[in-house]
């Protein structure tokens, strides 16, 4: 009878720490995700495979990085694998909306403007190569440290300085061009 309450209450205790996790990190995860395949719908799914991973895997976590950087590491490695599978290659997902959406009429011209530039800026930003656009949105939109995307993507520091000046290079031209 106490194996069993033991068992129960350690459950319970994951089920605790996945939802801490999913709530502390849930959206940044969705928008890493959404950075590789550019599709909502598909993001949305996979940030859901993500955590079920997460879940299963959490008896695997060593505590020698930090939560976060484990769980980005099982979300890249996830978008990665999904990009290299059948059904990504093979099955096109419908309904998805948008990505420039109306704006109203009240909304004064500066932000208008703004939203054209920033809609530009994502959209010629999602056509570079994952390599490049991994560490453009970990540094940028994610503010993190050189050093933690070097652990995050398995590449050393001076790969991820190299890949962020050439990301600049190449959203530079072709945001130019």
């Amino acid at each position: 009878m106490e194996v069993i309450e033991l068992e129960i209450h350690q459950i319970e205790d994951k089920q605790l720490m996945i939802d801490e996790i999913m709530n502390l990190h849930g959206q940044e995860i969705l928008q890493l995700v959404y950075s590789y395949v550019n599709n909502k719908q598909v993001a949305e799914d996979l940030t859901q495979e993500i955590f079920i991973k997460c879940y299963k895997s959490l008896h695997t976590y060593n505590g020698k990085s930090k939560l976060r950087t484990w769980l980005w590491r099982i979300a890249i490695n996830h978008c990665k694998d999904f990009l290299k599978s059948w059904y990504n290659k093979n099955v096109v997902v419908t309904g998805e909306e948008p990505a420039n959406h109306m704006t109203k009429k009240e909304m004064v011209e500066q932000v208008v403007i703004q939203k054209e530039e920033d809609d530009e800026l994502i959209s010629v930003l999602m056509t570079l190569p994952i390599k490049y656009r991994e560490v453009i949105y970990l540094f940028y939109y994610e503010e993190l440290p050189i050093k933690e995307i070097a652990v995050v993507t398995e590449v050393n520091n001076n790969t991820v300085k190299t890949r962020l000046r050439r990301a600049k290079e190449l959203l530079k031209e072709r945001l130019e061009g």
